[in-house]
């Protein structure tokens, strides 16, 4: 199908476009869901890097209309990966919900993943949400061994049975509930930060959650680490 204005923009700027066909649904909570997907030859575009995602394209009111995703478990041997959907009401919900094996959606590789931070970090503290779920999970899959403090904003009890990738002993998960429009989740994590912080020169914080929690927090980070530029890494994933 033809992805009107935006896809003419991403062709200009060398965008590539597959197709990928589902092979399995899975339902990782009562309204989150995980689809398998056949790569069309994605991964030997993008790489697997931690954050690697893509912009699939669904059609509302008959015009294109496209969203981005990060990879699960992407497997450049068999061309396969994973595509994770919390199910609120959209375009994009309704079609993972519908899916089936044998279906198809048509996704553009443009950009580049996260770089992995340079040093090493001693420390990773990692603030996201279930839309952030596949990306923060990359990192930890990344980093198995690298101490870890995970703030993890949750919408209900369903969200706490949602795979958090911790590993016993070096990583720990903190699940905040979301309340007042995520105040609460900058109130913990600045009142916490402190106990887990330990060398603040050592530490790398990665934030993904929605874009005025994500700006409040990216924020206090700078503040209190000493070199923000690197250590601070921050993008708002969706708006409220």
């Amino acid at each position: 199908m033809g992805h009107g204005w935006e896809g003419a923009v991403l062709r200009l700027l060398r965008a590539r476009d597959f197709t990928l066909t589902v092979t399995a649904s899975e339902r990782l909570a009562p309204d989150y869901v995980r689809l398998r997907v056949t790569d069309g030859g994605l991964l030997d575009a993008s790489g697997t890097l931690p954050t690697t995602w893509v912009r699939l394209w669904f059609r509302r009111n008959g015009r294109p209309h496209q969203r981005a995703y990060t990879l699960v478990d992407p497997d450049l041997a068999s061309g396969t990966f994973s595509l994770d959907f919390a199910l609120h009401a959209g375009t994009a919900a309704d079609w993972a919900r519908a899916a089936r094996p044998g279906d198809t959606i048509e996704a553009t590789v443009h950009g580049t993943p996260l770089n992995p931070p340079r040093p090493e970090p001693g420390h990773l503290l990692l603030i996201g949400d279930a839309a952030a779920l596949p990306a923060l999970n990359s990192l930890l899959d990344a980093h198995p061994g690298t101490p870890a403090t995970v703030w993890f904003e949750t919408r209900g009890p369903a969200d706490a049975d949602l795979p958090v990738r911790v590993r016993p002993g070096p990583h720990t998960l903190l699940p905040v509930p979301r309340e007042r429009a995520g105040e609460r989740l900058v109130e913990e994590v600045r009142a916490t930060l402190p106990r887990y912080l330990g060398a603040p020169e050592d530490a790398w914080a990665w934030i993904a959650c929605d874009t005025t929690t994500t700006r409040a927090l990216a924020a206090h980070l700078r503040a209190v680490l000493p070199a923000p530029r690197r250590q601070v890494h921050a993008q708002g994933y969706w708006r409220p």
